[in-house]
């Protein structure tokens, strides 16, 4: 019986650690072996003068994630992923989305069922809470993050997302308490809306005007809002879609 399922030959290796020119020999998924003059595998193939590199994780990406509006990305699981393998990418972790008054463990589910059938790498999955309910934040959350789902995202705008202050003392208290990780999207809801209204009573509609709704002031407002809400805490953060170049003083 060969040892290695797949040896992959002559290939200009690339660990964290160093470069080198050798096999791969893989088993059960696995890299088993970095080695010159492996035994056959019941496959093979040749990576003579190319690099061979560890897979990228995409850490953050939308996939079949349906919007507080409605929705759905043009990417679904199977789309989504194969174009993540054409470009190197072996893991993404994208978003299961919590809309007002869903339960959180069936969100989960429901993205794991369209994810199972159709991914074609791994994937894990981020969580986004918009609804903290006292069910919510006393049992499904603490007992996601516990099966490892150790990770979310909140909103700090958009009408149906956007959480106050106080329920994200409440998300950032309970990530303390489990050693889960937040992520924010941050920005101030209400300088963006009476933005947009006056730009939407000129007949300014055009896509470049979101640009203009979003002023850089409305982030930096809201990422040191959100900073103080930690260091109050004092639990980490993640300000994630940062656009501005610092945050308000």
């Amino acid at each position: 019986m060969p040892d290695y399922d797949l040896v992959i030959r002559n290939g200009t290796v690339v660990t964290a650690a160093d470069t080198q020119h050798c096999d791969i020999g893989i088993k059960d998924g696995v890299v088993a072996t970095l080695g010159r003059g492996l035994p056959a595998g019941r496959a093979r193939s040749t990576a003579s003068g190319k690099l061979v590199l560890p897979g990228a994780i995409d850490s953050h990406c939308h996939i079949e994630q349906k919007s507080s509006a409605g929705v759905m990305c043009a990417d679904d699981f199977y789309s989504g992923t194969v174009s993540a393998a054409f470009g190197g990418t072996t893991t993404v972790i994208p978003f299961a989305a919590q809309h007002r008054g869903q339960s959180l463990r069936q969100v989960v589910e429901e993205y794991h069922e369209a994810a199972g059938p159709k991914a074609v790498i791994d994937y894990a999955f981020h969580l986004i809470i918009s609804d903290p309910s006292e069910q919510v934040l006393g049992q499904e959350l603490p007992a996601l993050i516990r099966d490892g789902y150790t990770s979310f995202k909140v909103y700090m705008t958009y009408d149906l997302l956007r959480l106050n202050d106080r329920q994200m003392l409440d998300i950032m208290a309970l990530a303390r308490r489990e050693g889960a990780f937040m992520m924010v999207h941050a920005e101030n809801h209400d300088m963006i809306s009476w933005l947009a209204e006056r730009l939407l009573e000129k007949g300014l509609s055009a896509p470049r005007y979101h640009a203009v709704s979003h002023a850089r002031v409305a982030e930096g407002e809201a990422t040191n809002r959100a900073v103080a809400l930690a260091q109050l805490l004092d639990v980490p953060l993640l300000i994630v879609h940062v656009s501005a170049p610092r945050r308000s003083t």
